[in-house]
């Protein structure tokens, strides 16, 4: 089978996701990321802080 039939029988194939809804998630994922940087920095930092301080304790 030649290049050009397996790339078609591969564009033709509609079993599992689809190349078109893989990177429609993946745009949404990284528009959230983006929309959110700066909360999920925030979160992060503030987790880091209440783990240092919880060491002190232990």
């Amino acid at each position: 089978m030649d290049l050009r039939k397996q790339i078609s029988a591969f564009m033709k194939d509609e079993s599992g996701l689809s190349t078109v809804e893989i990177i429609l998630i993946l745009v949404v994922l990284i528009a959230l990321v983006l929309i959110f940087k700066d909360e999920m920095i925030e979160i992060v930092e503030d987790i880091f802080k209440n783990i240092n301080k919880r060491i002190d304790k232990i």
